[in-house]
């Protein structure tokens, strides 16, 4: 009984955070049928500053951190946002009934980075007055952008080849001949450009680089950081009258991200602590830095990753990625917390 306590106060604290209140919020107002929108333009703007922050933030974080030590661990967070968008290409984007774009986003946002997972699990862990190293927060984007950017370009491919199916079945030739049959590098370099060109990935890329190679943190603590949650708290609102309009498309296949929002997070989570495990003998990883790999590979995104998705595959259905990965993943992440800590615990120690 305590532990479905725990569960539902842990829902109820995550329904009360601004990320997914304000979703539920945007929900509720499509659902009464108000006329509420954000124009367009507004929209880009917010979504450009938001991507913008995030990148800051990542690239003043590997500036500041010890390159050296930084390498293997990154090496392996970068691993794991690829393996886990891969492994929900094979499962949860092939289920019978969902949607290969919606999986994908779904897949992108679980192999994406959590900030406020990875922030409770520093604050476990201080608590317990357990080392881990610094540079943590620098492992960020290594998980968070390849995660992002291979599901963009799985999902793109994905697009292609079934139009470029649906264009051969009618009788047309397609460019190139590639048609749907086999590996075709001119277009695997063809979207991997475009995805880099797409408005969301350059600005995080931007933020990146600017935050690396310049000084920024004047402007970051001035004007993104304080502008941060509540930008993003329109943002969500946005996405959740957008995800109302589309609820009905997910109704036949809702228990298929139930299910995939209930174990991705643990099956995740024993990725990572086991590459952090590697690390940990490759190079003395701590053992509360394999916790905390563990926690981000649980995790999923609820800030790059959400305006990311929509801004790259606007034909994908926010109710499926975001309510799967906020609604559902992100409370069981944070409830795995202590069998990670437990599992180091028992193999290497603190």
């Amino acid at each position: 009984m305590d532990i479905i306590a725990d569960i539902a106060t842990t829902i109820l604290a995550q329904m009360q955070k601004p990320t997914l209140a304000f979703l539920l919020g945007g929900m509720m107002l499509a659902a009464l049928g108000s006329k509420l929108e954000v124009p367009d333009p507004v929209y880009k703007f917010i979504v450009m500053l938001l991507l913008l922050k995030v990148g800051l933030g990542a690239g003043i974080s590997v500036r500041e951190a010890d390159l050296i030590a930084l390498a293997v661990p990154a090496a392996c967070a970068a691993a794991i946002g690829i393996v886990i968008v891969l492994l929900g290409s094979g499962t949860l984007a092939r289920w019978r009934g969902v949607s290969r774009m919606d999986g994908m986003a779904t897949a992108g946002l679980f192999g994406a980075v959590s900030a406020s997972t990875l922030a409770a699990g520093m604050a476990m862990l201080d608590a317990e007055g357990i080392f881990y190293e610094g540079f943590i927060g620098a492992l960020y984007p290594f998980m968070d952008i390849t995660a992002l950017v291979t599901a963009i370009v799985l999902a793109r491919m994905s697009a292609e080849r079934k139009a470029a199916t649906s264009l051969q079945s009618g009788g047309t030739m397609t460019m190139g001949g590639g048609g749907g049959r086999g590996f075709d590098g001119q277009m695997v370099r063809g979207i991997m450009v475009d995805t880099l060109r797409s408005p969301a990935i350059s600005a995080l890329i931007l933020g990146i680089a600017i935050g690396l190679f310049a000084r920024p943190e004047a402007v970051y603590a001035s004007f993104y950081e304080p502008l941060f949650r509540g930008l993003l708290s329109i943002l969500m609102l946005v996405m959740g009258m957008e995800a109302w309009s589309r609820l009905s498309e997910l109704r036949k296949v809702a228990h298929a991200y139930v299910f995939y929002g209930l174990t991705a997070p643990l099956v995740h989570g024993m990725m990572g602590f086991s590459l952090g495990l590697l690390a940990h003998h490759l190079t003395g990883f701590s053992g509360g830095g394999v916790v905390l790999l563990a926690i981000m590979a649980a995790s999923s995104s609820d800030i790059s990753g959400p305006p990311t998705m929509r801004g790259a595959l606007p034909e994908a259905n926010p109710s499926a990625y975001v309510g799967s990965s906020t609604g559902l993943g992100t409370p069981v992440a944070i409830l795995s917390i202590p069998l990670f800590m437990a599992l180091v615990e028992l193999t290497i120690g603190f």
